[in-house]
């Protein structure tokens, strides 16, 4: 069977057929971009313009493609224009609120979002991006009708929408698996994979990491403690291809003196990215941010690599045929969710997730300093605002009405997200001061704060991952109720293999009885504290050099299977 032709070719045919087409120069630059080559995709827009001055669709790309270089105000201004040109183009509307997200103006993009939606009602990735953006605001207007479209969509088949937003849905494993597979044949119909790789070149086993998150961001501080333990080992070379620019952090610092290669690749297209990965003759490359947002599955579908795994950023199936394992443990994925997901299944020894047990925890201010009453139980809950929703809130408003004094502290939203959750608080007869917002914090304060939290509140169905990895190091104990699906079940495995199973209860009932036994028993919640912090010292979950033995154990396992696997293959 021939390969299916590549849309990039055809569309460079299209305007050599007719190159004063504006058309056939705006259909280049969407497979332009489609590719990842916004340099080209942006010349293609331009000869555009100049053939159709003025004309939305071509100004449209160009601001897709300013977009996709981080010219934010640029890709606001050529798509602002472009909407006022074409105001009833949904499509432009969605663009253009993609990019309001990034300049931070979160009303406007949520505005645009609903215009789509008003445009056009019955498609479903467009209601999945207003959905998505009302859960970030905390506007929980029309969601069970967004949801409930969504989730019907993607069980009929008939869209593509973000796997990662419908994480936070009240969506089953199976779900999950059809949206990501949905998603994956996406990709896969614009991508032309590399023929298969040659024998290996012998020596250390080359690991290839990519993520756009190698600097002070969640992925960097969870894998910068590993990746140093990780580099002592002999037997494995380490290579990070980075999406994102050096940022200056010292996490970033750290992560490009841990490894052998260092990779900026961020700006390539993705055929060159594949290229890159191809020829640093990486063995096993781990796919560290999925759907995520800022990833580049078309480099994935290459196939740049013998073996490709999923591990880490996307906390979920990849539904992907390229992606050949997922890195999990016992608790996180139970053997009854492995149906559901289209990887083969490994599992590490001890929790998935790795720490930066280097990072130092700094004096904790006074709470005064960060709004908080001299007196009372600070429960808190800083996961994400979209992780919030009406039964997880509604959950800690029952547990603060049965607790005198104390308040719940978060995370401030996006937008008038805090504005909302204060009235939403009122609604339940909770007074509204009895919330408490911390804007964003860089890594070290973040966790002096966290010294004065009691008690972390979790949510459902996404629940907390990198913050409860903070919290527990931090020595605040974390309550969750594990869900059915991956996303819904790392606070658990983290409390697992902390030796905490007590704070994983089985119902929200138990989640808000216990949260308010603790809360009205000092003594209690003070033992609890104080079993955070030996078992932190005692137990395996902060331990990376024995994180990183266990993980170089099981990635030579696989590579000698799957090398097995292609010798018997091509004999």
């Amino acid at each position: 069977m021939s390969p299916p032709p590549d849309p990039r070719s055809q569309a460079r045919l299209a305007v050599q057929r007719e190159p004063s087409s504006a058309m056939a120069w705006t259909a280049l630059a969407d497979t332009e971009f489609d590719a990842g080559d916004a340099a080209a995709g942006l010349r293609a827009a331009r000869r555009a313009l100049q053939l159709a001055p003025g004309h939305p669709e071509p100004l449209a790309r160009l601001g897709r493609g300013q977009w996709m270089q981080g010219k934010l105000a640029e890709a606001a201004a050529s798509l602002g224009e472009a909407a006022r040109r074409a105001p009833r183009h949904p499509g432009i509307a969605v663009w253009l609120a993609h990019v309001l997200e990034d300049t931070g103006d979160a009303e406007a993009a949520s505005d645009c979002y609903a215009r789509a939606h008003a445009l056009l009602p019955g498609h479903p990735q467009i209601a999945a991006y207003l959905l998505a953006w009302r859960r970030r605001l905390c506007d929980w207007r029309g969601l069970d009708a967004l949801g409930h479209q969504v989730r019907s969509a993607v069980r009929a088949g008939q869209a593509a929408v973000e796997p990662f937003a419908f994480l936070s849905e009240d969506s089953t494993a199976a779900e999950q698996l059809a949206c990501a597979r949905l998603r994956a044949s996406a990709v896969a119909a614009r991508v032309r994979p590399l023929p298969p790789p040659g024998p290996g070149a012998g020596g250390p086993l080359r690991l290839g990491f990519m993520s756009n998150g190698f600097g002070a961001h969640p992925t960097g501080l969870l894998t910068v403690a590993f990746f140093e333990a990780l580099a002592t080992h002999a037997d494995m070379e380490i290579h990070l291809f980075a999406l994102n620019r050096p940022d200056g952090s010292a996490v970033g610092q750290r992560l490009q003196h841990a490894v052998a290669r260092w990779h900026d690749v961020g700006a390539l297209p993705s055929s060159e990215i594949a290229g890159r990965i191809r020829s640093a003759a990486v063995d096993v490359l781990f796919d560290l941010r999925g759907w995520g947002g800022g990833g580049r599955p078309e480099v994935l579908a290459m196939r740049p690599a013998p073996l490709l795994v999923n591990w880490l950023a996307y906390p979920g199936t990849s539904g992907a045929p390229w992606i050949d394992c997922i890195l999990a443990d016992d608790v996180v994925l139970p053997e009854a969710l492995e149906p559901h997901f289209s990887e083969a299944v490994v599992r590490l020894p001890r929790c998935f997730q790795p720490s930066d047990t280097r990072r130092a925890i700094p004096p904790a201010p006074a709470r005064k300093d960060c709004g908080l009453p001299a007196h009372g139980v600070v429960f808190c809950c800083f996961n994400n605002s979209y992780k919030l929703n009406p039964a997880s809130f509604s959950r800690h408003m029952a547990v603060l009405r049965q607790v005198p004094g104390s308040v719940l502290w978060l995370l401030s939203g996006p937008g008038d997200a805090d504005r909302r959750l204060r009235t939403a608080a009122a609604e339940t007869g909770v007074d509204p001061d009895r919330l408490v917002f911390m804007p964003k914090q860089p890594q070290a304060e973040y966790l002096a704060r966290l010294q004065l939290a009691d008690l972390f509140l979790d949510c459902n169905p996404y629940n907390a991952h990198t913050t409860a990895s903070d919290a527990l190091w931090a020595g605040c104990p974390v309550l969750t109720r594990p869900g059915q699906t991956f996303a819904g079940r790392v606070a658990a495995s983290l409390n697992h293999h902390l030796g905490l199973d007590d704070m994983n209860v089985a119902t929200d009932e138990q989640f808000v009885e216990r949260a308010v036994a603790l809360g009205n028993d000092p003594a209690a919640l003070a033992a609890l504290r104080r079993r955070v912090g030996r078992q932190r010292d005692e137990s395996g979950l902060f331990d990376m050099e024995g994180f990183a033995a266990d993980f170089r154990d099981v990635v030579l396992r696989l590579q000698r299977e799957s090398a097995a696997g292609r010798g018997s293959a091509s004999g």
